[in-house]
């Protein structure tokens, strides 16, 4: 790394991420859970790692997925999307036995969601470390970890194994600490996490994650608890109120969110965390960097599915000059 970044540059090799490929099938209507006959759209190609490497590789980033979906439809409707966006699959791993994932999505009347997933009985869960594996993991500069993977065996032995190889490289760590309550983490699961808070570059939380990644309460000792662990950059992620960015001995940056109407929520936090590791590896200081990510999670809310809406870079510079942010 150079001029004190906080994440190796993009040139050392592709941002690498590891976990779950879904469908998703998204409901048309308001309300609880799935124990009715109801509209549907989708499927969508989904999964919070896949949709987090989309959105880096739409934007410009250099890309790839280490996974597995099974030998159907749903499968390569995923792999054609992840290619198509210059994503690199080659460690990708196709089942001939076992199903794509899949998740079923029903908003709430009060803007939460209801998830219905197979991701342990499908191919997502089931991949390992393999020869392709290996040699994308031995020229990575940057691998990112999404919370939701820490909890299949499969991910996380992955995980574990790559994370010294790309530092001991002189790449660098994010870690989006995004442990769904529906994935049941379990002791194991919260040791892993832990391990790789200590060795993160970068964290993306949202609301209480800041917080129990850090294992204290209130912002201000989280985020000096977190800085003496060694993370050099936060970015905690807001909502509608936006994003800040906190680094040891700066000043707080603020990223105002982009004024939207909200069809889908699923994905924002993933997009917005494609568009900004992307871009702080491309060399972007924070506020344009923040300006990218807060535009790429704003746009892909604002169209049904749960990638639909990753930009690439002329799409977003479009959306900013042509959106409103709040004060």
């Amino acid at each position: 790394m150079t001029g004190g970044a906080a994440l190796a540059p993009d040139a050392l090799g592709p941002t690498v991420t590891v976990g779950e490929i879904l469908v998703e099938i998204v409901a048309t209507t308001i309300g609880e859970g799935f124990r009715e006959p109801q509209p549907l759209f989708g499927p969508y190609p989904s999964g919070a790692p896949a949709i987090f490497i989309d959105q880096c590789g739409r934007i410009g980033g250099s890309a790839a997925m280490i996974g597995a979906v099974g030998a159907d439809d749903f499968g390569r409707l995923n792999l054609d999307r992840l290619a198509r966006d210059g994503v690199d699959v080659s460690a990708v791993a196709i089942d001939p036995d076992l199903p794509t994932g899949s998740a079923f999505v029903r908003s709430r009347a009060d803007g939460t969601r209801d998830f219905v997933y197979n991701i342990a009985a499908s191919a997502a869960a089931r991949f390992g470390w393999t020869a392709p594996v290996e040699a994308l993991v031995t020229r990575a500069g940057h691998l990112h970890v999404m919370g939701t993977a820490l909890s299949m065996p499969s991910a996380a032995a992955v995980i574990e194994r790559a994370v010294g190889i790309v530092k001991g490289r002189g790449g660098t760590l994010s870690l989006d600490p995004n442990l769904r309550k529906e994935l049941r983490p379990d002791p194991a699961t919260e040791a892993r996490f832990a391990r790789l808070v200590a060795s993160a570059d970068l964290l993306l939380p949202s609301g209480e994650e800041l917080e129990r990644a850090a294992g204290v309460a209130g912002e201000a000792a989280a985020m000096e608890r977190l800085f003496a662990l060694g993370v050099r950059e936060i970015v905690l992620k807001r909502g509608a109120a936006g994003a800040t960015c906190f680094r040891p001995g700066a000043a707080p940056v603020e990223g105002p969110a982009f004024v939207v109407e909200e069809v889908d929520p699923t994905g924002a936090g993933d997009c917005f965390g494609g568009a900004y590791v992307a871009c702080r590896r491309l060399g972007m200081g924070v506020e344009q960097a923040l300006t990218y990510a807060c535009a790429a999670g704003a746009r892909n809310v604002s169209l049904r599915g749960p990638m639909e809406g990753a930009g690439t870079r002329a799409e977003l510079d479009a959306f900013i000059a042509a959106t409103e942010r709040r004060g």
